[in-house]
């Protein structure tokens, strides 16, 4: 018999409160074992710090989606910043991350959407975001909620 959907409705997507510490390191945890990277606890102090702080970093800010008891299932971390090509700021969706458990029931989605929502209020000119491109589960999310373009990304990476 199948299991009951965890997410019966749409999740309340709000802005991360310190008290949503717990729920947020759960998700966050599992996001970096998928990704295998191994960030030492400081460096989630200092995120969880810049998101939710009593100085939070003034170009980031971080949103949660929640099931009704209150559960984190997904969360979504954000970078906004002045473009060169327009007068309006850009978003740069840079984590989102969803409960395994809560995969695949729109979690995901409605944490976009709220991005999304968020731009338009906000007059930002975009949302975008980058994924591998062997991501197949989330790009069909991204596939339906954005437009693929044909930029490639490069990088050099500085290690300390």
């Amino acid at each position: 018999m199948p299991e009951a959907p965890l997410v019966q409705d749409a999740p309340l997507v709000r802005d991360l409160r310190a008290d949503d510490r717990d729920g947020w390191g759960e998700v966050w945890a599992g996001y970096l074992a998928y990704y295998q990277k191994d960030l030492p606890p400081e460096g989630t102090s200092a995120l969880w710090d810049r998101l939710t702080g009593p100085a939070p970093h003034p170009q980031m800010f971080g949103l949660g989606a929640f099931a009704p008891d209150g559960r984190l299932l997904g969360l979504a971390h954000c970078i906004v910043g002045p473009s060169t090509w327009d007068t309006a700021d850009d978003c740069y969706l840079e984590d989102l991350a969803v409960a395994e458990d809560a995969r695949g029931r729109g979690v995901g989605r409605a944490l976009i959407g709220e991005l999304v929502r968020r731009a338009g209020e906000r007059g930002w000119r975009r949302v975008f975001w980058v994924t591998e491109e062997s991501n197949a589960r989330a790009r069909r999310l991204y596939d339906s909620v954005g437009s693929l373009t044909d930029y490639v990304q490069y990088e050099v990476r500085l290690e300390p």
